[in-house]
């Protein structure tokens, strides 16, 4: 009996332990998803997008979190971290209000072909929303790609 029981719980380790390594393994060799080559499942206006959280941001959180977005506007700002990663926000050089496009690393070189003022495109994937009435509410995009 107590046999049995060694054995089936040697079984067990080794099947348990056999799914963590191929877990591990397969998060360890998982391909970064390069937004250029997928297709948007939206395509809207800065202004737009910014409109759709600050009127109702529950259905905006359903409709656009973490969906690809193809997004068009004005350049209100370009910034780079201390890291290297240029953000590029949109929408109207007059409002607070922005949608914040975090650019992929592999995409940074997008940031040197862009000003601000100019109308463009960009495709990354929307993270959320940050609303704030002093300051202005800004819709988050990351893994951004300039499509210009």
């Amino acid at each position: 009996m107590k046999r049995k029981i060694i054995k089936y719980s040697l079984v067990t380790v080794i099947i348990v332990i056999s799914v963590m390594i191929y877990f591990a393994f397969s998060e360890y060799n998982r391909k970064h998803v390069d937004v250029t080559e997928e297709s948007a499942a939206f395509t809207i206006t800065s202004e737009d997008l910014i409109i759709a959280f600050t009127t109702d941001e529950k259905a905006a959180n359903k409709k656009f979190l973490d969906k690809i977005i193809a997004i068009s506007g004005k350049i209100k700002s370009i910034e780079k971290d201390e890291t290297g990663i240029y953000t590029i926000a949109l929408g109207k050089l007059n409002t607070m209000s922005s949608v914040r496009c975090s650019l992929d690393s592999i995409h940074n070189q997008g940031a040197s072909i862009v000003k601000i003022g100019e109308n463009i495109s960009i495709k990354g994937t929307c993270s959320g929303y940050n609303a704030d009435e002093l300051l202005g509410s800004d819709v988050i995009l990351n893994r951004c790609a300039v499509i210009k």
